[in-house]
């Protein structure tokens, strides 16, 4: 696959994440929403660690933005299905997981790692892999802080703009407050980001015309367009959601 032309991958990485909402919807209902958009924030947070030159871009850029925009479609899904309440809860949820992802992980890096020379030399991988670990997992407090703050700011505002939309049309243009709510939202998370990260939090903050045009602006008109894609799926959804289970299995019939 390395072979293969970054956009091309890029395609299928949001055919698989867009579809990846409608089934786990399809099978799992709300609950289907919830485990995306968990594993999606949460896989956006590791995939960022990797950066890849796309011809579209000057510059070599961090993935995780389709897997991380692929996050509004489930909870503008949970907005139109369920309602807002829930889908604020959602958002809070994806927060609290993405923290305790981190505790766990740091806590995991705070175990004294082996020595393979003193204790057996067939232990040699345990050395390797406490290295990628550390360059995987360990979270740097200033971008994490910038991601978290991001991502509520902006998921907020996604569902808040969504359900005003709808009552201002009524029901209709379903189009319209998908898309709309989706890139105001992209912009307002790629300022807020690149402002606390790039600026407030960097060692050596980047100069403003760099933040602006590189940081902000720069992968804000890819994010226009993964959002316009996700238009087709919004209108899918409908028919899926007709066949979405509605609860969960009693306790009992899950332990049976």
């Amino acid at each position: 696959m390395n072979r293969a032309p970054p956009g091309v991958i890029a395609f299928f990485m949001l055919l698989a994440a867009y579809s990846g909402v409608l089934v786990l919807m399809r099978f799992f209902g709300i609950h289907g929403l919830v485990a995306f958009v968990v594993v999606a924030i949460l896989g956006a947070n590791i995939q960022v660690l990797k950066v890849v030159q796309f011809s579209i871009f000057p510059h070599p850029v961090a993935l995780g933005t389709i897997l991380f925009s692929s996050t509004y479609l489930a909870i503008d899904l949970v907005t139109e299905y369920y309602g807002t309440h829930l889908a604020r809860r959602i958002i809070w949820l994806g927060f609290c997981c993405v923290l305790l992802f981190n505790i766990f992980m740091i806590l995991t890096l705070g175990y004294r790692p082996i020595d393979a020379d003193i204790t057996d030399p067939d232990y040699g991988f345990a050395v390797e892999t406490e290295r990628a670990l550390k360059s995987v997992i360990q979270p740097q407090l200033g971008l994490l802080v910038a991601g978290l703050a991001a991502y509520l700011i902006s998921q907020h505002l996604d569902v808040w703009l969504f359900a005003y939309l709808k009552r201002r049309t009524h029901g209709n243009a379903l189009w319209l407050r998908n898309n709309a709510s989706a890139i105001v939202a992209a912009l307002i998370d790629n300022t807020v980001f690149s402002l606390l990260a790039w600026r407030i939090f960097a060692a050596t903050p980047v100069p403003w015309d760099t933040l602006v045009y590189t940081y902000i602006l720069g992968t804000f008109s890819a994010r226009v367009l993964i959002a316009l894609l996700d238009t087709p799926f919004m209108y899918l959804s409908r028919r899926v959601f007709k066949h979405a289970p509605r609860y969960l299995l009693p306790v009992e019939e899950v332990r049976a």
